[in-house]
């Protein structure tokens, strides 16, 4: 790495505003250009935008990906664009100059510009959020660390992702808390029949409600301040899991009113694997248990949750570029263009005779994610036989109320990408 680059990182993390207005390593060529398209579309609204194939065609340039395969499983996991990519390249190469001193002396200090503009994005004070490497790892850090007794009741949902509900499973083997399971139809599309499966459920002895604030098997996106208001209402705390709805969908944590929350920035933010974070409410700081050692456990500093050992600096310091690169679309322009991909497939397909869509068109209850089942086809079959016909990589969804596969675009998809989705969903169904 070049003196200059490294003269170039130091200005950023030499203070907090430094930080928040330089990002190290983003390609002011390429920034230039990006201004020039998104002036060229300034004038519209979102849902224009979101049509506009010149602009996305500039974004689908900036990704290098794969040419062999049609990636439509971005929920999982997303690919970076270059500029994310060759910002973790030039960290990478810093660390490896002399790592113990540029990682823990000179890139450690690049967290803190990082916490400040993850809580923009979020709407949440920067002291009530510490990074780390995943949602697993950031709800789990609160789902361990919440002070439960025996008997304590939590309610959660059938379709809350597997991790979670495995992590609250150990802690009723351990612990003896009471899990209360609740069901919900796919789709839903009223906010109260919602919030009154929930509300249901709650007891006196209720202390915790677990709300996936966009469910990974469906895309159905849940009405999470209204589930978080009648909560409250019966002094019951809030875990939200937004692995799928941060630099997804906007919205704001201070008006969800949560009191913990865990997302990864690997799938919608595309910043780099393995990365994500945890948001507790400042006031709670003090009562929540760390899950990894810490020399003071019940201090009030959100920082006492990154005490994960050696972590990948490199891949923490991108997530500044891919912040900037989200920005630079703007969440409202990304979230209409996610939702108009996921309307051009499925309103292609869901009145085929053969083909059961688990998934609302409306905008309120759902947004890139989407599923779809092939009577008589098991999941596998549908998955196997699009990667097998089209190249077409999906993830199969085998769940005791949904039975299909999961389509998730992003904002490097293509129409003609999903042009040949619709012609093998037609191709399974006739």
């Amino acid at each position: 790495m070049t003196s200059s680059n490294r003269r170039q990182f130091l200005k950023a993390v030499g203070g907090t505003a430094a930080g928040l207005t330089f990002t190290p390593f983003f390609d002011n060529a390429f920034a230039s250009r990006f201004n020039a398209e998104v002036k060229k579309i300034g004038m519209l609204s979102p849902a224009e935008a979101a049509e506009d194939e010149v602009f996305w065609r500039f974004i689908q340039q900036a990704y290098p990906v794969s040419t062999n395969i049609t990636n439509l499983n971005n929920g999982g996991v997303s690919p970076q664009p270059k500029v994310v990519q060759d910002a973790f390249v030039r960290f990478n190469e810093m660390s490896n100059e002399a790592p113990s001193y540029y990682m823990w002396r000179i890139l450690d200090k690049g967290r803190e510009p990082i916490r400040e503009k993850l809580a923009l994005l979020a709407d949440c004070d920067p002291e009530e959020i510490a990074i780390n490497r995943n949602t697993t790892e950031a709800l789990e850090t609160i789902i361990f660390g919440l002070d439960l007794q025996a008997g304590d009741e939590v309610v959660l949902s059938k379709y809350d992702y597997p991790n979670m509900m495995n992590s609250l499973k150990q802690r009723e083997k351990r612990d003896g808390i009471v899990l209360k399971y609740i069901d919900l139809d796919m789709p839903m599309e009223d906010d109260k029949s919602i919030v009154r499966r929930y509300q249901d459920a709650f007891t006196s002895k209720t202390k915790i409600v677990l709300i996936t604030q966009v469910i990974n098997y469906t895309g159905q996106v849940l009405p999470a301040k209204a589930i978080t208001e009648a909560a409250h209402k019966k002094g019951i705390e809030v875990i939200v899991d937004g692995a799928h709805a941060f630099a997804h969908i906007g919205f704001s944590l201070k008006d969800i009113g949560c009191d913990y929350f865990g997302t990864s920035l690997h799938k919608w933010l595309c910043a780099p694997f393995g990365t994500g974070f945890v948001f507790v409410k400042k006031e709670k700081i003090a009562s929540l248990w760390t899950m990894f050692s810490n020399d003071d456990p019940n201090a009030g500093d959100i920082r006492k949750f990154e005490s994960l050992g050696t972590r990948s600096f490199p891949s923490e310091q991108a997530i500044g570029n891919a912040i900037k690169f989200h920005n630079m679309i703007g969440i409202e322009r990304k979230e209409a263009r996610l939702r108009y991909l996921k309307n051009y497939w499925m309103d292609k397909v869901k009145d085929l005779q053969k083909v059961r869509i688990y998934t609302s068109s409306l905008s309120a209850y759902s947004c890139a994610l989407a599923t779809f089942g092939i009577e008589g086809m098991k999941p596998t079959e549908i998955n196997q036989f699009l990667f097998k016909n089209y190249k077409i990589h999906t993830t199969p969804i085998d769940h005791e109320a949904v039975q299909g596969v999961r389509v998730t675009p992003h904002v490097y998809t293509t129409r003609s990408d999903l042009d040949r989705l619709v012609s093998a969903i037609k191709e399974m169904a006739a």
